[in-house]
């Protein structure tokens, strides 16, 4: 909204401009015969246009930049400060944390960056749905589709803001002239307009075209997703009324966009980016996708930067280099030991699926006996009381000569490998000690790793960002289903097909080599982009045997189907524990955003989810070492931006320090 303000300045004082030459002699005359008129948009190339662009401002320019993880992903139980500390504010909810500048890193994303790129993306689908609703188009596909788009992109922005802001002010036209004056509209106001918008979307989309296009199914999937949200925890002072209707409309709808959105038969398939348009980004499980290329002038330069942030630092580990398989390691963001307590381990391919646990030797100068290509860095993520790792970080550097072996592979010493629980270790935090150091190191999610880009020190990815897949429709049915039946509707097992169906999908099929491993960073275009003596760093194979300490197996998994709520996974029973909770209802809720955690961590939807739930306080103070002791109840909703609050007006005048105070979000 300030950028609309600033926009509106800058036209008003072009048109000034233009009118004071206008009283000047005419020295020069000339006609444009060219140049296009505002009209030009309610044409169906205009429409077009339009659409392509606010495409391109609600779903891929926010995925350039630091500021969507900080939103999404920090401060919450799946992840903490990594290696550099560069936007700990959004993590640690500190005294730096709040509506001004939240520290003097260049790195650091600003509390506007989030508010003002929304409101940009409804500008520009105000602009869209204006534009169609006047355009004299003859082509009803054109004009209801950009339509039905433009609805989308409004309401998908609404829900992002309601979510991390609660009320917010609505603009539902256009800006043509500078506006200073805004009032918050409630919470029931703006999911009132959310509900309408991706109804009115629903309505005049098309069935096909995911996950490069907005589709009927799109719609569906937010709109279930809004109607939960207004149904949770955190709007419980008002959504009495809506909340069962919400619930039950939301099942319906999922079920219809899950039968034509059928979960990939392996977890795996998701993530394996193979290069530059792969077919993992055409699955039919993905709904909605940001649509990225290695065209610069497609991508305007500013592609997706998101797999910078997740990699730990294996390029200072001993004998390894940075390299374009290995990634840019920003590391921003690390795991979580509720991460390490989260998944059965040996059942659940989730896990060994999403973090990189092994790297290869890939230093210009290797150390005899070792040589490139060897395992070079190993993580073990093993469970309490496993005795067989004296220390947390071996290496020649603590231990000597006394390393671990590759007993897997070469059955030469490993240079470095990190253990989760050392030396008989029941309390977590063992491997939090090295990120203060020069190591900086944990498993790496890969989710998002890309090899693909043309030089070292890119910063510009190529892969397509999945927005919605239908693993979280059938999760938002099964949350449905448990608040039903909390509201009495139904069985708190009527939760489990939906559940079962993405867990079933996790479990190591029969033959299914376990120890394998595959990822985005392995997607090299040509050797001659690595540095030279340097090779890849990636490294086909996992730890899942070394940190499980079990045969090698092919056989299937046991089953990860959930048959009695009374008695969870085990995994979530020490989860529950942990939080106190005891209700079947807790119990369940607890179970669901467990489960959610397992199928999507890193997925940019953490934060939101734990905030709506009401459940983000007490899941940070019991695992994220860093905003645990400073998180307060009402770090549930964001600051509202300090340069919003001073650039508005009411009555013609500057907000006065009282009505910023009025405005502005509890606690801050």
């Amino acid at each position: 909204m300030k950028k609309y303000i600033s926009f509106n300045k800058m036209a008003i004082l072009a048109a000034a401009l233009v009118a004071t030459s206008s009283c000047k002699k005419d020295f020069l005359k000339e006609t444009l015969t060219t140049a296009r008129s505002t009209d030009f948009y309610k044409t169906d190339a205009g429409i077009q246009q339009l659409s392509v662009g606010t495409y391109y401002q609600v779903f891929n320019a926010p995925l350039n930049g630091e500021w969507i993880y900080c939103a999404t992903n920090y401060g919450t139980d799946e992840f903490h400060i990594g290696g550099d500390p560069s936007n700990s504010p959004w993590n640690n909810y500190d005294a730096t944390y709040g509506s001004t500048v939240i520290g003097s890193n260049g790195n650091i994303a600003l509390p506007n960056q989030q508010w003002d790129a929304l409101y940009v993306g409804i500008g520009d689908a105000n602009l869209l749905i204006d534009n169609c609703i006047k355009s004299s188009s003859t082509s009803a596909a054109i004009k209801n589709t950009a339509l039905g788009e433009g609805y989308f992109m409004r309401a998908y922005n609404y829900l992002r803001l309601v979510s991390q802001y609660g009320g917010v002010p609505l603009q539902l036209t256009p800006l043509s002239t500078v506006q200073l004056e805004f009032t918050r509209a409630t919470p029931k106001d703006v999911f009132a307009q959310i509900v309408s918008d991706f109804q009115n979307a629903a309505k005049l989309l098309p069935v096909s075209g995911s996950p490069a296009k907005i589709t009927q199914d799109a719609a569906n999937h937010y709109l279930a997703k809004a109607y939960l949200t207004r149904a949770s925890e955190i709007n419980s002072s008002w959504n009495a009324d809506t909340k069962a209707a919400d619930l039950a409309a939301a099942v319906t709808l999922c079920d219809q966009v899950i039968a034509r959105h059928p979960l990939a038969a392996n977890f795996g398939a998701l993530w394996n980016f193979t290069g530059i348009n792969s077919a993992n980004e055409q699955l039919p499980e993905l709904i909605l996708s940001a649509q990225f290329t290695n065209d610069v002038n497609t991508n305007l330069g500013n592609g997706p930067t998101q797999h910078l942030y997740f990699v730990s630092r294996y390029d200072i580990q001993d004998q390894m280099a940075r390299d374009l398989t290995g990634d840019r390691p920003f590391s921003r963001l690390a795991t979580t030991y509720y991460d390490y307590r989260l998944f059965d381990m040996v059942n659940d391919s989730r896990f060994w699926k999403s973090f990189r646990t092994k790297s290869a030797l890939n230093g210009a100068s290797p150390v005899a006996p070792n040589v490139k290509g060897d395992l070079g860095i190993m993580f073990v993520i093993n469970q309490p009381g496993d005795t067989r790792f004296p220390l947390s970080k071996i290496s020649k550097g603590t231990s000597g000569t006394n390393l671990v072996l590759d007993v897997n592979g070469t059955g030469r010493a490993i240079p470095t490998t990190y253990v989760a629980y050392p030396n008989g270790r029941t309390t977590d935090g063992a491997l939090n000690t090295d990120l203060t150091t020069a190591g900086q190191s944990f498993p790496s999610l890969s989710k998002h790793m890309d090899g693909s880009r043309n030089s070292l020190n890119d910063v510009v990815g190529h892969r397509d960002f999945i927005l919605a897949r239908s693993a979280e429709t059938y999760l938002i049915a099964a949350e449905a289903k448990i608040r039903l039946a909390q509201l009495g509707t139904g069985t708190f097992a009527d939760a489990l097909p939906y559940i079962n169906a993405v867990r079933t999908r996790a479990q190591y099929a029969s033959g299914e080599n376990r120890a394998a491993y595959n990822d985005g960073g392995n997607t090299l275009q040509s050797a001659s982009l690595q540095s030279p003596g340097v090779v890849a760093s990636f490294y086909p194979g996992n730890s899942y045997y070394e940190s499980n300490n079990i045969p090698a197996t092919t056989a299937a998994a046991a089953p990860l189907a959930v048959t009695n709520i009374a008695a969870l996974p085990a995994q979530d029973e020490y989860i529950i524990s942990q939080l106190g909770l005891s209700s079947t209802y807790d119990r369940m809720l607890a179970f669901i955003l467990n489960e959610r955690s397992r199928e999507m961590a890193g997925e940019f939807k953490r934060w939101e989810d734990l905030a709506r739930t009401q459940t983000l306080v007490k899941r940070v103070q019991v695992f994220n070492p860093e905003g645990g002791p400073n998180i307060k109840p009402y770090h549930v909703l964001r600051p509202i931006p300090q340069t919003f609050l001073d650039g508005i007006q009411a009555n013609g005048q500057a907000l006065t320090s009282a009505q910023k105070q009025a405005m502005q979000n509890p606690g801050y």
